[in-house]
């Protein structure tokens, strides 16, 4: 065993922890994700630091929350200066790579990641700028419908599985080159799926592994608008969910294809990791899997991420690496802003190097052994916001809270469900006063208003500027080195034979 471990980072698009079996749910089937459960440490409580996809990444790859990086939504730029995960591990001399989803904006496409195989399969431009100035607008062409949810079903071919299946044969053909390179540095491989991201589309051989009758309603499928919150009515609009109707059937059908679609992605992780053990590396490397957001799936009659309700918020945390941790399960809060600085202390990365100030801490005490007593933060402030929306988990207790809004508070041992707001509650008073304390230490609620209204925009002037004349895409395009792939005749046939076989003659 090498004294510093290969690090495989896989992540899911809107996956909640809660549809998981290693999470309890008792429909799903994903035999390979249950191994490594089985085999690693699962983390009961995490949560994501936005419930959207650009934010949440760039919050657990820098270890910071969206305000702190500008992140604010899908179409802000993560700034080329601020370090990532991937720059403190290759300078730390790890090999770094990139195949999938992360959905960078801007002409950095790389963030410290030596290579991406991969384009990715979301826009790298400013074109999904939210207006939080003209709130009542829908972006037709980029925000959800529900088209999504009522055509669910079945297909041979869809844009996000072609997409995953690229991903999945580039991270095999990475294993495999992995395993017969003469660079002797550890690597830090991240291999992200789009899946099970709606639209809510799957092979049919997925979809047979969920008879229609075996699959759950949600707990809370149909809420009349009038008794939503004002964010979720929000997002009711933003969404268009009130303009096709969803009846019984349509939610089962939709989940049936969700579920689905998750049993895809397991069946893409159980191939990567039956090819690194058979290349040899399983021993040496520790497996990361995680996804940036959840997904409601018609709970709270809501669809989707965008909320901090927990079916939104909630992440798969799977730590596995046997050589390394005892199988165990942490309970209490953690979130994915904690990533960088675990895969850093875990890669032995001098804790100087890290430029502060960072929002996450280590997870590796809690690797060893016992539950968090920490306290999560999290923000959103994308399309069906009108200000930042704050989030704070501690204890048993959520507290949601934004300008305009009345505020939220659950207390989740007693109504998981999240069905009783008790903020207005005398006796939990004290409650939201000590909450109310931990947001006004860690946020200008102001100064954050002032800084996304100021940054959408200039987006919007720096879009409208690059949509006319000639156009030049931030799209990241994988190069391909033909010349030198495969046999070529400045090439000798008998060192190429020999050192692409593995294992060597």
């Amino acid at each position: 065993m090498s004294d510093r471990p290969n690090i495989l980072l896989i992540m899911a698009d809107q996956l909640s922890s809660g549809v998981l079996p290693a999470y309890g749910h008792p429909v799903v089937k994903t035999p390979h994700l249950d191994r490594l459960a089985e085999a690693g440490v699962v983390f009961e409580d995490a949560y994501c630091n936005s419930p959207l996809c650009a934010p949440s990444r760039a919050s657990m790859l820098t270890g910071r929350l969206p305000s702190r990086t500008g992140v604010y939504d899908n179409a802000a730029e993560l700034p080329a200066g601020i370090p990532t995960i991937a720059h403190y591990l290759r300078a730390a001399g790890y090999q770094t790579s990139l195949i999938g989803k992360m959905h960078f904006v801007g002409p950095d496409q790389h963030h410290g990641f030596e290579e991406r195989l991969t384009t990715d399969i979301y826009p790298a431009d400013f074109g999904w700028t939210p207006d939080w100035e003209n709130a009542e607008q829908r972006f037709d062409w980029w925000y959800h419908n529900m088209a999504n949810v009522v055509n669910a079903g079945a297909a041979e071919a869809s844009n996000q599985l072609d997409f995953d299946d690229e991903v999945s044969f580039q991270a095999v053909k990475k294993i495999r080159d992995l395993a017969r390179s003469k660079d002797d540095r550890p690597f830090f491989l991240t291999v992200s799926f789009t899946h099970p991201h709606d639209p809510y589309v799957m092979r049919q051989e997925y979809l047979d592994r969920y008879p229609p009758e075996a699959v759950d309603l949600p707990a809370t499928p149909h809420v009349a608008f009038e008794d939503m919150d004002p964010h979720s009515q929000r997002l009711h609009g933003v969404s268009a969910m009130g303009d096709m109707p969803v009846d019984d059937t349509v939610l089962r059908n939709a989940r049936r294809a969700y579920y689905a679609s998750i049993s895809y992605v397991d069946d893409q992780i159980g191939e990567i990791v039956a090819i690194m053990d058979r290349c040899g590396l399983l021993e040496d490397t520790v497996i990361v899997f995680t996804a940036d957001h959840g997904d409601l799936i018609g709970e709270h009659g809501l669809w989707y991420k965008m909320s901090f309700f927990e079916g939104s918020v909630t992440v798969p945390l799977i730590v596995s690496g046997p050589a390394w941790f005892e199988p165990s399960c942490v309970a209490g809060p953690v979130s994915l802003v904690d990533v960088l600085p675990t895969l850093a202390q875990l890669a032995d990365v001098d804790d100087a190097t890290l430029v502060g100030p960072l929002d996450g801490e280590s997870l590796l005490p809690l690797l060893a052994g016992g539950d968090s007593e920490r306290t999560v933060i999290a923000e959103y402030m994308g399309e069906g916001a009108l200000a930042p929306m704050l989030m704070v988990r501690c204890g048993s207790w959520k507290y949601v809270t934004s300008p305009g809004d009345p505020p939220q508070l659950f207390d989740l041992e007693s109504d998981p469900a999240e069905l009783n707001n008790v903020a207005s509650a005398p006796d939990h008073a004290h409650v939201v006063t000590e909450l109310d304390a931990i947001v006004t230490a860690h946020w200008d609620v102001d100064v954050v208003y002032q800084q996304v209204l100021h940054s959408q925009r200039s987006r919007r002037v720096v879009r409208s500027a690059h949509v006319a004349g000639s156009h030049h895409s931030w799209d990241h395009e994988p190069s391909s080195d033909a010349a030198n792939q495969y046999m070529r005749n400045h090439l000798d046939l008998n060192e190429v034979d020999g050192e692409r076989r593995f294992p060597r003659a």
